[in-house]
């Protein structure tokens, strides 16, 4: 039988060698970092003061966290959002009015004018012939006197500021006080009834 060769039995042992695990510690430079950062992380829990009694817990209510009814006392009304809901069928969204059916907000001399007329638009409406922006119109707007004081001045005021308009913003109280002072029932007969309100000193 023939001898094998030195190279031959070496190549051999390398292949039939039992595997072995090598011992490879964390790095220390890692472990310490890791030491620090835990005993800051403790050392900061135990040295900080706590968040308000635990013992109390939390009590408010489903109501107290209930966001308040737009027109609720301290309830911020969103003047576009009442707008998009009564208004945007005939004005539009752009305030530009549908021409020959219904006037346009935007550049409107009732929407920019006297704080009382657009007050009492809004309370009691208007129908019968209208002259804005030097087109006229002849129909219907209904009254929302049902919507409150603050959702009226809210979209009052959007109306009065949005797109090209620069009029200032209508105060809830306004509405309040001309709902309270008037005795109207029926819309205003068009645009004469209307100057004659302007006319009238408050």
């Amino acid at each position: 039988m023939p001898k094998e060769s030195e190279s031959g039995r070496r190549a051999q042992a390398r292949e039939q060698e039992d595997p072995s695990e090598r011992n490879r510690p964390i790095p220390l430079t890692v472990a310490l970092i890791t030491l620090v950062v835990v005993i800051f992380g403790v050392t900061y829990i135990l040295l900080s003061e706590p968040f308000g009694r635990a013992d109390l817990g939390d009590r408010r209510t489903v109501a107290d966290l209930r966001a308040p009814a737009a027109g609720a006392a301290g309830a911020a009304v969103d003047g576009k959002q009442v707008f998009t809901a009564n208004c945007v069928p005939c004005h539009q969204a752009t305030g530009k009015g549908l021409p020959g059916v219904f006037p346009p907000l935007d550049g409107s001399e009732w929407v920019g004018g006297d704080e009382r007329t657009v007050v009492n638009i809004l309370l009691h409406g208007v129908s019968g012939e209208l002259t804005v922006m030097g087109n006229t119109y002849k129909g219907a707007m209904p009254s929302f006197q049902q919507l409150s004081d603050a959702e009226l001045a809210a979209v009052a005021s959007y109306v009065r500021s949005g797109w090209s308009n620069k009029a200032g913003a209508i105060k809830a109280e306004l509405f309040a006080s001309e709902r309270k002072s008037s005795t109207r029932t029926a819309p205003f007969n068009g645009e004469a009834e209307l100057k004659a309100l302007m006319d009238k000193v408050p």
